[in-house]
């Protein structure tokens, strides 16, 4: 017999709880101060009415409403899509109210790990010192492929590795939609951790290697080698020697001891379940404070699974010039939606659904707690890179491979993946698969890098956020994660143009 409580209410102002567990009908909830019985079957991460809630009340978790009712809802009875509507709308007004420096006073100053980095020419420091293979279109994504497995096996051990990014865009793309893939790519070639990289072109593409080698800067030429397909005998031979250069060069750099302000995460949640904004994500959160508090970067993007709880990042931005940037960006993205006849709250997914997430605030009001308390620093459009210490806000959708490769392409050189129901994907970069429930730490040990699942048993945050940011550090530092063991590492583009 255990007194432990089987749900929790996330905030005091709450009038909903989270099932810890299965709960069965004429169950009692075991939650401090309230006195509810579940008049039917809960189901683990799915929501518990614990009040009755009249019909058009709103509902309320991590102390913000996130839906009304659709129906009178009694106290113990379940709270999901079959009794709750969203509350969101069209574009909005915001205002700018001026940050309030209690609101980040609970933010502490971080002990100060330090990683083995490899420092570049530029300042910035890589968690992996890599030869990147870029094509340019994706009438040579297999030969990218081919040249990339064949130098694996012939350069192993010299430097950490060699991997193609490809992709199907490049050509038939007109305006804005060719410079959103040329600016993708361009900064995937800027990468840091990219110790050399080969760019590999067709030759009649739009995407012309010249062309979007004007976006790149700053990488020097022992550092990059391309070449056009059409242009020689056997492009696999050509790219293979001019791999071998690049690796002549790369194979001296060494990892040296830096501090946690050289390291720059991507803060990233994708097959949330009820319990990623409890557990996972606020773990995640606190290591971006971490981070930022050391003068280090975080980048948190996924836009529209920012609806609804806009307004507690807007508060946090340091002055007006940040805070008009993201009502923008939002705004934007709503009208997005609009202009393609898609309402704005068109999320969450059947997974997320089923996992006990009802509606796109609820998503949102969990999703946002990757940030943690940091200040919102800075909002980068699409493609721009991260180069302001802090917090970044970053145009992208939630779709995972496209945010988390935009991350990558601002410079993230390591991503925090929070996720509830499992994913194989990853990055270029090392990506820590971080579970929101134990579950599926158990049944995905090659997929998940890090149970926060414990914290639902009792563990202490201060003590999970310590091991998460162990992790952190020896990953930074070489030791590899769950996507790069399978080899698991994609990129993908934002198509918003038109295709000839």
């Amino acid at each position: 017999m255990t007194n432990a409580p089987n749900a929790i209410q996330v905030h005091n102002s709450d009038n909903v709880a989270v099932a810890l567990q299965d709960i069965t009908a004429g169950e009692h909830l075991l939650l401090p101060g309230h006195s509810v019985l579940a008049t039917g079957h809960i189901q683990a991460g799915h929501k518990i009415a614990l009040e009755e809630i009249a019909t058009g009340a709103s509902l309320r978790k991590f102390g913000a409403p996130f839906g009304r009712a659709t129906r009178t809802i009694a106290a113990g009875a379940q709270v999901h899509t079959h009794n709750v509507s969203t509350s969101l709308s069209d574009t909005e007004a915001y205002t700018f109210e001026a940050p309030d420096p209690a609101d980040f006073s609970l933010l502490q100053e971080p002990a100060a790990p330090r990683f083995k980095g490899y420092r570049r020419s530029d300042g910035r420091v890589a968690t992996r010192n890599e030869i990147w293979i870029i094509s340019t279109v994706g009438c040579v994504s297999r030969t990218v492929d081919r040249i990339a497995r064949l130098a694996q096996q012939r350069f192993s051990g010299q430097v950490d590795g060699v991997h193609a990014f490809s992709h199907p865009y490049g050509c038939s793309q007109l305006g804005d939609d060719l410079e959103y893939t040329q600016k993708i790519l361009a900064g995937l070639i800027n990468h840091p951790n990219a110790g050399g990289v080969l760019v590999v072109g067709l030759g009649c593409e739009t995407n012309q290697v010249t062309s979007l080698l004007q976006h790149v800067a700053g990488r020097t030429s022992d550092r990059i080698r391309y070449f056009d397909a059409q242009a020689v005998t056997d492009e696999v031979d050509v790219g293979i020697k001019a791999i071998e250069q690049l690796v002549q060069v790369a194979k001296h750099d060494q990892r040296t001891t830096c501090s946690l302000s050289d390291l720059s995460v991507g803060l990233k949640c994708g097959g949330s379940d009820g319990f990623s904004g409890l557990t996972a994500n606020p773990l995640v959160g606190n290591a971006c404070d971490q981070v930022t508090q050391a003068g280090g970067r975080a980048i948190l993007s996924e836009i529209p699974e920012m609806f609804g709880a806009e307004r507690q990042l807007m508060r946090r931005c340091t002055n007006k010039t940040v805070f008009a940037r993201l009502v923008s960006v939002v705004n934007d993205f709503k009208q997005y939606f609009i202009g393609h006849d898609q309402p704005i709250y068109e999320n969450p997914s059947p997974g997320n659904i089923a996992g006990g997430i009802t509606t796109l605030e609820e998503k949102s009001l969990g999703a946002i707690q990757k940030g943690g308390a940091a200040p919102v620093s800075a909002v980068l459009r699409y493609g721009e890179p991260a180069l302001e210490p802090g917090l970044s806000i970053l145009e992208a959708p939630g779709n995972d491979g496209v945010s988390s490769t935009a991350m990558v392409a601002s410079g993230a050189t390591l991503l925090l993946f929070t996720t509830g129901r499992g994913t194989p994907l990853g990055f270029p970069v090392p990506t820590i698969k971080i579970a929101s429930n134990s579950d599926i730490a158990r049944n995905k040990p090659h997929w998940i890098d890090f149970d926060a699942g414990r914290l639902l048993q009792g563990a202490r945050m201060e003590a999970i956020t310590a091991e998460l940011m162990t992790k952190i550090i020896d990953t930074a530092s070489g030791a590899s994660t769950c996507n790069e063991t399978n080899d698991e590492r994609e990129i993908a583009i934002w198509k918003k143009g038109v295709t000839l």
